[in-house]
């Protein structure tokens, strides 16, 4: 079957024909030019909210000095947060109290914590996970509900607790550098969608032999 159309705004059709306002995806309602996300890249929320990007990244703002990056084909869930570097306080003084901030003259150019955020190709964001400041996520990671990252997560590793930690890896090293060098979903949409059997099954020869 053909992929989703990544130009919709409501990638979900009901049952009853209607679109499901709870799932969306994501480049089609971001608006702050610091939060980017790839096609097909998908949020659900059960009470979901006029502005998204406020909803993901509420420490995000269209003056801030950091991005939010997400690749394509992740999955985010309800819940989940994404603290950005504009979040932090300074740590080196006697205070973290941020006095610049009340400051109009200083407000704009005041901003301790500059990292961007960047999450990979099909990452899975479970229910009410925080991903915390410089935070990079590989492609094909699995964040578990309500853990808490920081740091590197490998590619394809699975995160779970507070602090998040690796429990385990989806696949062994070697599937790993062959999916990373496939990179399907870098691929055509014709083709993506060709290799759903092989992507859902998990048969990684079935998918080599589609590479363009």
């Amino acid at each position: 079957m053909p992929l989703p159309d990544a130009s919709r705004r409501y990638p979900i059709t009901l049952p009853d024909g209607t679109d499901h306002a709870g799932t969306v995806f994501l480049n089609r309602v971001i608006e702050n030019p610091r939060f980017r996300a790839g096609d097909h890249s998908y949020a659900s929320d059960f009470d979901p909210p006029k502005d998204w990007a406020a909803r993901l990244a509420p420490y995000l703002f269209p003056t801030s000095a950091e991005t939010l990056t997400l690749g394509r084909f992740c999955q985010i869930a309800h819940g989940v947060r994404f603290i950005t570097a504009s979040a932090n306080h300074a740590q080196n003084g006697i205070t973290c109290f941020p006095f610049p901030v009340f400051d109009p003259a200083q407000m704009a150019s005041y901003q301790p914590d500059r990292r961007d955020t960047v999450v990979g190709h099909d990452v899975w964001i479970g229910y009410g996970a925080m991903i915390l400041p410089g935070a990079r996520i590989g492609n094909g990671a699995i964040i578990g509900a309500g853990a808490v990252v920081r740091g590197t997560v490998p590619a394809y590793a699975v995160v779970t607790g507070n602090p998040g930690q690796v429990i385990r890896f989806r696949f062994d090293p070697d599937t790993i550098a062959r999916l990373q060098s496939l990179a399907w979903w870098d691929w055509p949409p014709d083709l993506i969608a060709r290799a759903e059997p092989a992507l859902l099954s998990g048969d990684l020869a079935a998918l080599a032999a589609l590479a363009p």
